[in-house]
This record gives structure tokens, sequence and C-alpha cells, in this order.
């Protein structure tokens, strides 16, 4: 038993003697020790146990029972380091005990049943927070109680025996009874809070509220202190998401104290305060309302920095110690803590909890400072919506606040600002952490360190220009982009007509100018980041060789092992801060340009506030200056009184003007604004009569709809006062009165404005749905059909992601939505502009006369129809902005003769064009409805597959079970990336790999370099410096070079792989079949061109070279490790084992969060604007506080998602970065061992400098693996639409066989054709023959859907042509190439096309006409007068899509290009469709002169347009029924054509 004994066995003194008494002995006091620890394991594992074999059979407890007790936290802090003074008194034991000749077990085993007992204390009340049942905490009381009165003991008799402060044990001793002495004072308060034991009555108490809310998800609030540093709470969300993705719902929401209301009344209530002094600034607001956890982080990170420099010491440390042996005593041994620290073995330990702990710091700081920018961006986001909600109208409308500034705040400037928080505690830490290594590397290397660093600080003003640099490029780099967009959005708009006149190259071409323009600015932004990474990766090495070569100089002697190692770790812990460093100060004054941007939003002008609600009649001028009026709804409540005697008088009679509480809004001397002094309405006085229908007539611009919004209170009001009527109703019942709305009025815009919500979101806008009264409005504003074509009914999505409208359909949804809100009055601004006269009709008597005057309720109409006026109570007409006459239509007849003649004579004026009009009205109407199903008809192959996700799933021919599933949601897209790689060029890709390889290589060389030169001892066999100097220097010199290469390789094959690539996305998808993009939505089209030819451009590269880099260095320390001591091999499998698992599981967890985090920024964005462009209506409506509700609800979703997805990545670093501080113990362990085998202490120094650095790149490693993963799903869906096929361009026959002047006479044969779409799709034309004589004007005419349109499409060989033939001029037209066939034929489009650019540009792309010519064509079109009035005539400029023309002058201008291209073959396909009947006619005209001897097909929906030409076609499903001169047919009454023009009249 010599070996192990607890006192020793030393024979000479008994070790066992108690003659001095018992307490003398050391030994049986450290024995007493030994007892409250083991009493404690014995209560409480039976404990443990019953209670966990309970539990883990049964459910998990949810978290609603979790109870902090008092002094949660601090029990945590206190007992780690319990755990860890417990370490060091082992450490110590066991050291002391190495010192003697015979082990003496006392000094180390009760330090190590200490430290199993604190863990077990630790666990046991974990448990009981978690089960809630306090009683139990008794016994970790009494342990408390016990092990401070044993530990005193203790100290006492060390005093007494005279060990002092200089002796380790004692200061162990002391640093104990005081942590027992704390943790027995926390027990005592939670005894005295919770009063669990010892009173008579305990405490009842409910967990946070949070908690008893089962929706929230996000626990790292409540989780006790172990699990919030690891994220262990996590582990069931990312796991989880293996196997099936992670939803909106489990993530749940978020915890009040982090939701968008709570922090927004935080910064309002500090932004508010500062107002009573002088101007707010956002600045101290910001600092007053989220200065806390900002400080707390900054502690977190100067903890972190100090405990960084550990790594450097400790390796100092183990490589100086290595082979020292120690002495053998006989006496019981007490030591220094000096001699503690100079073992190896202990350094190892402490530098492993250093590191733990290091990075736990870090992340803890990472977090903080993320939940706070978070908080911050929710708080801002709800402050500027606030804003927008009270911005006054002026401001938006004379442009000093656009939209596009308002999105930029939104989306750009709050990030700016959140990215600067997450960024901040940077800004203080780093300066303190620069000085720190600089005078630790003095310490080791004196003078020649300070040369060395000196080269990293004077290099970091560049790294800081390249940084500026870079964000200018981007800019212009943007500016392209946008452009090329344009460009691109352009094409595939008209992209049937640019393959019809087959012009596409020509538009492609000035796409890949644009793209060229793009790519040079890109070019220039790689060589700046390959500048910025070359830097990064080269100032290290700069270093490293200045110091080491002076120091050589300098010192004559060369630097220990032990020296250059220390300073190698350095070395790397100094470049992080620098190269931050330019970043944080670029963020920094963004943020300030930022809070500017912000500072000057807040503060510009707001509307009036809600002063009239306090019943004040009338808001006067002071309040309006103030408060820019919001004079709505002053005290609408009503006695009963008045609503008795309202319903006995008659329903409508005349006003005495006297009478104010039958008037609904009244205006007294108004002068009104926006917003410049000059005022736009002057001297205002009328009066609205209540329940009565008033019309405000006018010419355009005299003022209608500014007098309603002055109305409302969205005009300034220079003098003047509006006065809303407090008597309202005219219905009995009380109870009725109580459901209307009455401070809302329903308001209709002139410019439509809807929400991207469902089509019966749009219209009952928030009110309780009620089927009757939708139905009734429905039909009113005769929406029944548009909504029965839409794909879900009244359940489509409109807007951004859904369907887009025609401007009629649009205009009477916005109709229907006043009239379903149940508001008292309804203001009607020009609700017939965009309607045809039957639906003004409709609405007029169903809407308004019947719907509406049946409530009774008041109705104010803009109109300019003025057959309408009959109709009218109370008539207002306006002119140059003030009032001309007010009054019945009666009174306007007899005391205004001329008025009432000039109206007359108008009404005559329209009632001529109503003739006229009704034939084309209503089919404007049929042309919106018809473009809508076209819309939907192409869609049927792919039904409704508007989802990029799906079109991959269908790539991927697997059988959707579970199994498969997670098992590709977690593999790596590893062909995408060969894609990506090899559409960059081989050469680039051998180049990069390569000088990768060679680059790493030269870095392990130049530190193995140095490890030999200081290993070689002084003394005769080594060798000179001037031996090594020159190496060193030319291995560095290498190395910097080799960086350079490398970081321009990644960056120039990204670029090379982005041309090409967008290059052929371009021109596949322009020479794609017209069925292509019948079926795929434009939206995803473009986005391939926009977000994922960004991410290709801008984001693939970086992130490929950071995975490399890390990957690489990572593999080469690695590799350095094993080559230094073989057995750290062992160790490696399990690590790398558990690496791959985390790596696994957060990748696929990472996609999803990110995924929800995108699609819940897109909403939040989207409801700015909307609220933005839709404000007069809000406010009108009153419905603000709704939308409030929403912008809260959205932004607190995306703020879910992103606090998810950045707690994700603390999760996995802080996994990867435990492995990183294992991986340096197994390192330093293993080194130490075979130390003894000759294994030079240089080497032991080089191996663990490389495995600090481990620790730094794993997380890389996975974060930029799942970023890769992610931006390489933009390549694959790049691919997936390179795999289209293309149109046939080549044909059969050559161009040279075809005559130059072909199609000479226009002479048509069609033989049994047939034609279909698609191959999968039905024949859209079947057996058709027919021929037509050179210089026919032929009609084609059938129902909608009879294949008409598809006929014309099929002269042009844009359909599939499976039977049958089209012969012309005698050559079959199937085999001509495409360009010669479309570049000889002309068509005139049912919607007119026209191009941003100049008119020249619009006739003539291809620049071959003169100008004599282009103008013969503009004369046949009528437009000539009117272009010679343009500046610059054929040079003026064309806005986009022909905006800035009518749409008859469109239509016109496309009969121009068509007479340009002097083919012998017309085809107008129901090109008079949009036109009213003066362009009409214009063009019946020119098609019989201008083309007397050319054939000119045309396809018409209007029967009545073809009752003149020779031969009629007429078509019925998909087959031509009858075939004969127009005269011919109409004398048969019972052909289908003389049917269609019955029925079309």
């Amino acid at each position: 038993m010599a070996g192990l004994s607890f006192c020793g066995n030393n024979v000479t003194k008994n070790a066992y003697s108690v003659d001095t008494g018992m307490l003398n002995n050391g030994c049986f006091v450290d024995a007493l020790n030994l007892v409250p620890h083991v009493f404690l394991l014995f209560i409480t594992f039976p404990i443990l146990f019953i209670g966990w074999g309970s539990q883990s059979s049964k459910v998990q407890i949810h978290h609603n029972t979790w109870l902090h007790f008092p002094g949660h936290n601090l029990r945590w802090i206190l007992t780690f380091t319990l755990l860890f003074v417990h370490v060091c008194e082992i450490a110590e034991g066991i050291v002391s005990n190495k010192q003697m000749d015979t082990n003496h077990l006392h000094l180390f085993m009760p330090a190590f049943m200490g430290f199993i007992a604190a863990t077990t204390s630790v666990v046991y009340y974990h448990n009981i927070e978690t089960s809630n049942f306090p009683k139990l905490l008794l016994a970790l009381f009494i342990y408390w109680v016990l092990a401070f009165i044993t530990k005193s003991i203790k100290l006492w008799k060390f005093a007494e025996y005279g060990v002092g402060v200089l002796h380790l044990r004692f200061c162990i001793t002391a640093l104990l009874v005081v942590l027992y002495g704390l943790l027995m004072a926390v027990e005592i308060n939670v005894i005295r809070v919770r009063r669990y034991v010892f009173f008579a009555n305990p405490q009842k108490v409910k967990p946070p509220e949070d908690l008893q809310d089962l929706g929230v998800r996000f626990l790292q609030p409540f989780v006790n202190l172990l699990s919030k540093a690891t994220y262990w709470w996590m582990n069931p969300l990312i796991i989880g998401a293996h196997k099936r993705p992670i939803e909106l719902k489990k993530i749940g929401k978020l915890p009040i104290a982090m939701r968008a209301l709570t922090n927004y009344l935080k910064l309002k209530d500090a932004y508010e305060d500062q107002r009573v002094k002088k101007a707010p600034s956002i600045w101290r607001s910001m600092y007053r309302a989220f200065g806390r956890p900002i400080l707390l982080s900054s502690t977190f990170r100067y903890l972190a920095d100090l405990l960084g420099f550990a790594g450097p010491l400790c390796i100092y440390g183990i490589v100086e110690h290595l082979n020292k042996k120690g002495t053998s005593l006989s006496e019981v041994y007490f030591m220094s803590s000096n001699e503690l620290l100079q073992n190896t073995s202990v350094l190892a330990v402490l530098l492993f909890l250093a590191l733990v702990l290091q990075r736990t710091f870090l992340q803890a700081s990472y977090y903080v400072t993320i939940e706070t920018g978070i908080n911050l961006r929710g708080a801002l986001l709800a402050m500027i919506y606030n804003k927008i909600l009270r911005l006054s109208t002026s401001n938006m409308s004379m442009g000093e606040m656009t939209l596009g500034q308002i999105n930029n705040l939104v989306a750009i400037e709050t990030n700016q600002l959140m990215w600067f928080l997450f960024l901040c505690p940077n800004l203080w830490a780093m300066p303190v952490q620069i000085v720190m290594g600089v005078i630790l590397l003095y310490y080791l290397l004196g003078t020649s360190a300070l040369i060395g660093a000196s080269v990293i600080v004077l290099l970091a003003p560049v790294q800081y220009l390249i940084a500026t640099k870079l964000a200018d490029t981007q800019k212009s780099t943007l500016d392209q982009s946008t452009e090329r967009l344009k460009k691109t959005t352009e094409i595939l708009k008209g992209i049937k007509l640019l393959k019809l006149y087959a012009w596409e190259n020509i538009f492609c071409d000035s796409v890949e100018d644009t793209r060229g323009k793009e790519l040079t600015s890109l070019r220039t932004f790689a060589l700046y980041t390959s500048m910025s990474i070359f830097m990064n990766a080269a100032i290290p090495i700069a270093a490293v060789l200045v110091t080491f070569v002076s120091h050589a100089l300098i010192n004559k002697s060369k630097p220990s092992s032990s020296e250059a190692f220390a300073a190698l770790a350095l070395f790397h812990i100094l470049v992080t801060p620098l190269f931050l460093l330019s970043t944080v100060v670029r963020f920094a004054v963004k943020a300030m340009v930022s809070v500017q941007k912000l500072g000057e939003f807040l503060q510009s002008d707001e509307i009036g506030d809600d002063s009239w609600r306090n019943g004040d009649m009338s808001v006067s001028l002071e309040a309006c200056k103030k408060h820019p009026g919001t004079t709505k709804a002053i005290n609408r409540k009503q006695p009963l009184l008045y609503q008795m005697d309202n319903y006995e008088q008659p329903a409508r009679r005349p006003l005495r003007p006297n009478e104010t509480e039958d008037v609904a809004v009244k205006v007294n001397g108004g002068f009104f604004t926006w917003g410049s002094n000059l005022s736009t309405l002057s001297d205002i006085n009328i009066c609205i009569p209540t329940g009565q229908l008033t019309m405000i007539v006018g010419q355009v611009g005299c003022g209608k709809s500014s007098l309603l919004l002055a109305m409302l209170g969205e005009m300034q009001t220079l003098s003047g006062k509006v006065y809303w009527s407090n008597c309202f109703e005219t219905d009995g019942s009380f109870e009725e009165t109580r459901s209307k709305n009455r401070y809302s009025v329903g308001y209709a815009t002139q410019k439509s404005w809807l929400l991207n919500a469902t089509v019966e979101d749009n219209i009952t806008f928030g009110s309780p749905f009620n089927k009757q009264r939708y139905k009734t409005v429905i039909d009113a504003c005769s929406l029944q059909p548009d909504v029965d074509l839409l794909p879900f009914g009244d359940q489509t999505e409109i807007g951004e992601r859904g369907i887009n409208l025609s401007g009629g359909q649009r205009q009477r949804i916005c109709v229907a939505r006043a009239l379903y809100q149940n508001t008292n009055i309804v203001f009607l601004d020009d609700p017939f502009s965009a309607l045809d006269i039957h639906l003004s009709d409709h609405l007029m008597q169903e809407g308004i006369l019947k719907f509406l005057q049946d409530d009774k309720r008041t109705v104010v109409l803009v109109t300019h129809k003025l057959q309408y006026l009959i109709h009218a109570d109370w008539i207002i007409a306006m002119k140059d902005g003030s009032v001309l006459r007010e009054g019945t239509l009666k009174d306007i007849q007899t005391h205004d003769v001329e008025l009432y003649e000039h109206w007359k004579t108008l009404m005559n004026r329209q009632d001529q064009e109503l003739e006229k009009d009704t034939e084309i009205d209503n089919c404007q109407t049929a042309l919106e409805r018809k473009t809508l199903r076209r819309a939907f008809y192409s869609r049927e192959a792919k039904n409704q597959v508007d989802d990029d996700e799906e079109e991959e799933e269908e790539e991927e021919e697997e059988d959707d079970n579970m199994s498969t599933t997670t098992s590709r949601r977690s593999k790596i897209p590893w062909r995408v990336c060969w894609q990506y790689l090899s559409s960059g060029g081989f050469l680039m890709v051998f180049l990069m790999v390569f000088s990768k390889l060679l680059k790493h290589s030269v870095m392990v060389a130049i530190d193995y370099w140095l490890a030999e030169w200081t290993a070689n001892g002084d003394g005769p066999a080594g060798l000179p410096d001037s031996y090594y100097v020159p190496v060193f220097i030319i291995l560095c010199g290498a190395g910097i070079a080799l960086c350079l290469i490398t970081s321009l390789t990644v960056e120039f094959l990204g670029l090379s792989a982005a041309t090409n690539l967008h290059h052929n996305l371009l021109n596949k998808i322009i020479h794609a079949p017209i069925r292509f993009f019948d079926v795929t939505p434009l939206g995803q089209i473009l986005n391939r061109f926009s977000a994922d030819t960004n991410i290709i451009d801008q984001h693939i590269p970086p992130t490929l070279e950071s995975l490399t880099r890390s990957t690489l260095l990572c593999l080469s320390a690695i590799g350095v490790i094993a080559f230094v001591t073989p057995s750290f091999l062992i160790a490696l499998i399990p690590l790398a084992v558990s690496f791959y698992f985390i790596q696994k599981y957060f990748r696929v967890a990472s996609k999803d969060l990110q995924d929800l985090d995108d699609s819940t920024q897109l909403p939040l964005l989207c409801h700015f604007s909307e609220t933005a462009e839709g404000l007069t209506t809000i406010r009108a409506f009153r419905h603000e506080s709704r939308f409030k509700q929403k912008m809260l609800e959205l932004t607190d979703t995306n703020n879910t998602a992103y606090l998810f997805l950045s707690a994700a990545n603390r999760w996995l670093e802080v996994r990867t970065d435990y492995l990183g501080a294992v991986i340096v113990l197994t390192a330093a362990v293993a080194s130490i061992w075979s130390s003894g085998k000759n294994l030079p202490s240089s080497m032991v120094g080089l191996g663990l400098t490389y495995a600090l650095t481990v620790t730094n790149y794993l997380n890389w490693v996975v974060r930029n693996l799942a970023d890769l993963e992610v931006q390489m799903a933009a390549v694959k869906k790049v691919n997936s639409f390179l795999s289209t096929e293309s149109e046939n361009y080549e044909g059969s026959m050559d161009t040279t066989q075809v005559p130059e002047d072909w199609p000479q006479h226009g002479e048509i044969k069609i033989q049994d054709l047939c034609v279909r779409y698609d191959p999968l799709l039905k024949p859209v034309l079947k057996h058709v023959n027919a021929y037509i004589n050179p210089g026919q004007k032929v009609g084609i005419c059938g129902r909608t859907g009879s294949g008409k349109s598809s006929l014309s499409l099929a002269f042009f060989n844009m359909v599939d042509v499976f039977e049958g033939r089209i012969i012309i001029d005698g050559i079959d037209i199937c085999k001509l190439p495409l360009q010669t066939l479309r570049s000889r034929l002309s068509i005139i489009l049912q919607d007119p096309v026209l191009f941003s650019g100049s008119i020249r540009f619009n006739l003539d792309p291809e620049r071959t006409c003169t100008d004599d010519r282009l103008w013969e064509a503009l004369e046949i079109a009528q437009l000539k007068n009117m272009v010679k009035a343009l500046s610059g005539g054929l040079d003026a400029v064309v806005t986009e899509g022909g905006e800035n023309f009518s749409v008859g002058q469109r239509q016109l201008f496309c009969l121009a290009r068509a007479f340009v291209r002097k083919s012998s073959i017309l085809i107008m396909d129901e090109a008079t469709a949009s036109i009213d009947m003066a362009t009409e006619n214009v063009l019946q005209k020119v098609v019989m002169t201008a083309f007397a001897d050319r054939t000119v097909v045309t396809i018409a929906h209007l029967v009545s347009s073809i009752l003149e030409a020779e031969q009629v076609l007429v078509f019925s499903a998909g087959q031509l029924v009858e075939c004969d001169s127009a005269v011919n047919l109409l004398a048969q009454q019972d052909s289908l054509f003389s049917v269609l023009v019955r029925t079309h009249k």
C-alpha cells in the first residue's frame, strides 16, 4: 500500500498521530472537509434519480412551470467560480503531491469531492427550479452551512500555523470560505423572499407572462445561465429541422420585451423627453433607450479580449517550461502560486478553460448586441411608420418625401443602424485590444516588436481607403444593374412584339451593352475586394517578417522558441481587430448619415392631431398651423332627440341654409393650400346636405379633388373653418346608429389604390364580412364577371406577387371598398374615369342611387359625366379653385342660364360620343377580361406553379417520402458547385486550386522555418543567423506574392462565371418560344435577372474565397499538429465526427431560417410602401390603428426569424469554438506527453500556435458552407432556365434561296392547318383550309377563344404547326429561317407596345430607313403634326412603355411602325380594341388607302369593323366554319357571322 494512502505513509513522522489535538493534524482537517460533500451526494442522488425516473418516462416539462428563484444568476456565477477554484485546488494538490516522496491523497481528494458536490448542487438546483418545488432547497442550505464551517476551521488552522498569503493553498482556502459564505447568503435570501420554510404562509408565484403564453418559443431570456451561454435550448429546433423544415409556426412569437411595440415606446419616450428642451437627437434617445445592454455587451467583450491574450501567454509558458524536472521532499509541501503556473499540464488546462470562457463571453457579447440591434430596428420601424401615418399630404405630393426615400429609410437606413449597433462594441474594445497586444509583444521581443506592429498600424489606413473605394464601386455597379434590369424588363414585357418583328437580337445587344458597363464596374469591384483580402492575408506575414528580421539585426541574437511562437500567436490576434476596424469605421460613418436622414424625416411636417375628437366644433387657423388639421368628424355622436326628429322629416326636402343640423359638412370662408403660401382653393363657402347626393363638377384641374381633400383635412388651411355636423343619423333605431362607424369617411380616390391582399380583403378593408352586403356591393360595381375569371375567385392575391388587374378593374374594387364600409359619408373622386359607359351607368344606378341612397348615406361625387347631373340633389360647380355656383339643378337653370346652356351643349356632345362609345366601351371591358383570361389560360399547363421551389423539386425526380427529403436537405449541392466552377473556365479553376494549395504550403513553411531557426541552439553546432534570415525573407516574400495571386484568381474566376452565366441566360430566354413566356410568370424570370444574378455577381466569389481559405487553414493546422504529435490523430476521430454532425444539422436549420427571414422581410417592406401610397385613403377611413397593428405584427414576425437566425449562428459558433478548445487541449496534452521523447520545444510551439488558429476558423467553415449552399440555389435556378428549348431559328431553307423581295404579291394558301401551343395541349386550330388572293382585304372573326389570334401567330411560325402548311407566294413558311420570315411580314398587335428611347428607335430600331420614309409613315398614321410639335422631332423621347402618349397615339405609332416595313402582307390583331372612335376611323381609312395594294388580314373582335371586307373567315372552336364575302354572309340570316353582327350591335 505504499502507493496510495490518504495521509501519506511516512514512517519517521506518524501521519496519523493526534497527540497535539484532533484539529492540529492537517490530514484530519482535510478529512473533515470531506463530510459536507459526501452528505450532499447522499441526499441529492436519490432525489435526482427518483425525479428523473419519473420525469424521463413522462412528457418533458413544458416551459410554463419555469420559475426563477431570487438570486438565480448570482447563484450560477458563484457556482461556476466555485468549480474553477476547486479545479485550482485539485491542480495545486496534485502538483504538491508530485513534489513529495509518498502520495498524500488528502491534498486533492477532498477538493475532487468538492468539485463533484458543486456540480451536483447546480444540477439539483436546476431540477428543483423547473419542477418548482422549493422545499427541497433546504438540503442545499445545510450543505453550504456545513461546507462553510469546515473550510473556516481549515483556514483558522492555517493561520495558526503561520501558513500565509504567499502560499497558494491558503489563498484557495480563503476564496472557498468566501464563496461558501456568499452561496449561503443567496440561499437565505431565497428563504426570505419565497418563505417556503420557517414561515407560515409561503408565497404563491406565477411564471413570467411570456412563459404562460405557449406561443413564445424564443426562450433565451428565460433559461438558466448555462443554457444561455451554450444555446442548449435551441437543440430541439435545430436538430428537428433535419426531419421537417422550420416554419413560422415553429418559431412562434417574440417575448414581450423584444416586441416592436415595447421598444417603440421606450425609444419614443426617450425621444419625446428631449423635445422639451431642444430638437431631439436620435443618438441620445438611442443611448437612453438601449444604452444598458450595449454596456453589458461591451463588458463581455472586454473580458473576452483580455482572456484572448491567455493563449499566447500559455504557449509561452508551456514551451518555456517543458522538460523541467522537480525535486522530492518528505514534508507536506506548501507551494507558491508561481510554481503552479510553471507546470505545463496545469497551463494546458488553464489554456483550455481560458479559451472556453473567452469564446463564451465573446458569443454572449455578440448575442446581446444583436438582440439590442433587432430591438432598435423594431423601434425605429415603428417610429417611421407612425410618422408616415401623420405625414402631411403636401409633403408627399410636393415631392419633399418621395416613396423611394421612405422605402430607403425602411430598407436601408434602419438596417445600417442595426449593423452599426452590432459592430459598435468593437469601436471601444479594439483600441484596448491593440494596445494590450503591442505591450505584450514589446515585453516578449523588445523594440523589434514595435517595428513589426507599426507595419500593421501603418497599413490600416490603406485598408480603410480600399473599404471606402469598395463602397463607391458598389454604388456604381448598382446603377448599372438597375439600368440593365430596366432594359430586360422592357424586353420581357414586349417579347411578343420583338419576336414578331424579328428584333430580339437588336434588343439583346443593347442589354449586353449595359451588362458590359456593369461588368467593368464589377471588375473594379473584384479588384478592390481581392486587394482587401490580400491585405488581410499579407499584413500578418509582413509584420512577422519585419519583426524577426529586425530582431536578428538589432539584438544580434535570435529569439527563443517560446518568445517566437507567443509573438506569432499575438500577431494572429492583432490582425482581426485591425481588419475589422476599417469596416467598423465605415459603418459608423454610414450610421451618421442614416441618423441624419432619419432625423430630417422625423422632423418633417405632420398633419393635425385628433383635437376635433374632443368636441370642439371647428379647427381654427392656429390649430391647423401646428397640426395641419385632420379636421374630420368633430364629435359625430349625436343625442337621441335629433334622431327622432330626423326620422320624422320627409326624406328629401329643399335645404334652408340656416339649418345646420341638416348639413353634414360645411366650409366657411376657406382658403386652402398645398404647402406653398399660394392658395389652391380660395374663398370656399359650401354646404354638403346630410343623406343626399351632392355632385361636384368643373373642368380638369379646377380643384374638385382638392376640395374633397380639404374637407378631409389633408390640405393646409390658410383661413376659414371646416365644420362636421354633430348631428348625423337619419335612421331611427339607436342600435343601427351605434353600428355605423361615425369617425370615418368612405373615400375612393381617383388613382386607385389596392393592398397586396385578396380581392375580398381589399373590399371589406378590415370590416366584418357580411355576405349579403358583400354580394350587393360586388353586383353594384359589376365585379362578379371579373372575379369569376380569377384563378381563386375573390381569394386571389392582387398586387406585387399576385395578379395584375387593369385600371378599370382596380377602380371598381376601390369604389366597392368605399361602398362596403359602413360610413355615413362617402366621397367618390371621379369613379367613372376608367370605366366604360355601361359600367358607369350600372354603378350610378345600382351603386350610388340605389345602394347608398337607400342607406341614407351622404354622398359627394366628383364627376365629368354631366348626364348624371339630373340625379343630383345638390350641385357644386367649380372653376379655377373657387366655387362658381352651388344649388340644385333647378336653381342653376333659373339663375345661371349661361352655365346651364353650356352644360347642355356639353351633354349633347357627350351623348353623341355615347352612341359611338357604346360599341367600343363594351369591348373595353371585354378586352380587360380577355387579357385576364389570357393570363390564366397560359398557366393552365403549369397550374399556378408560381414557386421557384416547385420547379426545383421537379428537377429531382425523387419520390418525396420522409427519408429522401431529409437526406436531400442535408446534402451539399456538389453538382451545382461544379456547374458554377466550370462556367468560370477550367484554366481559372486550375489556377485557383493550384495557387491556393501553394500559398498554404508556403505559409506552413514560413512557420516551420521559424521553428527550425529558433530551435537551433547557439554554440558551435548552431548555424549562424545569416543562414536562416535570407531563406526566411524569401519564404515570406513568396507568401505575400501568393496571397495576391490567390485573391485575384478567386475574384476573377467568379467574374468570368458571372459573365458566362448571364450571357447564356439572356440568350436562352430571349430565344425561347413564346409559350415559355405564357407559362412562366414574368416576376420569376425577372428574379433570375435581378436577385439571382446579383448573388452570382457579388456574393458567391467572396464566400467561395472565405470558404476555401478557412478550410485550408484548418486542414493545414491539423496537418501540422499531427506532424508534430502523431498521437493527436487518435483524438481527431471523435472530434471530426462531432464536427460533421454539428455542421450537418446547422446547415439545414440555417437555410430554413434564412428563407424565413427573407420571406418575412418582403411583406414588411411592401406594407410600408403601400401605406405611403394610400395615406389619404387610410386616414379618411380612420384605419390608422389597424395598419399600425399589422405593421407591428409584420415587424415582429421578421424580427423573430432574424433573432432565431442569429441565435442559430451563436449555437454553431459556441459549439465549434468549444471543439476548437478541445483541439488545443488535446494538442497541448499530446505534446507534453511526447516531450520526453526528444521532441524539440520549438515544434511544440508550432503545433500549439496552429491549434489556436483553428478555433477562429472552424465556425467560418460551417458558416461559409451554409451561405454558399444558399447562394448556389441562385446558380441552380439560373441553370434550370438554361435547359429550356430555343425556337428553331435555322429552318430547312438557306437564306440565299429566298428571293430578296419575297413576298412580292401576298398570296396566301392555308392547307389543312393544325396548330397547338404545346405538344401537351389540345390543338387550337383544326384542319383549316383557305385561300387569300394577293391584295385582298380579309376579316377574321369568331367568339373569344375560337382561335382567331392563334392563326395570326401561325403566320409567323410562333406556334407549333404540327400538320398542314401555310404557303406564302409559293414558299412553305415552316421551312424558312425565322429571322427571314418574321422580318418580311408586318403585324399590328392588340396592345400597343412602345419602348423607351426615341421615336425613331421605336419605328426603326435597325436604323435602315431614311428620315423621309419615317415622316411618310407618320403622315399616313396622322401623327406627323404631333411629332413635329415635340422637341427633337423624330428624336423626341419616349418614356418607359410609351407612358407619355395616350393609348390611341401609341396604337397609331404601331401602325406607322408596320408601314415603315414595306411588306405586302399586313396582319392586324384586334388592333382597334383600345382606341376611341376618331382614331379607329383614321386607322380604317389608312388601311384602305395606304395598304390598297397589299394583303391585309384583320382579326376583329368588333364585327362592325370588317363589314367592308372582301372575304370573311368565321371561326368557331378552332375550326373554320364560314368563308365568303361579308355581303354574302350577311344575306344568310342563320350564318354565324350575321348572328355575331346582331349580338354585337
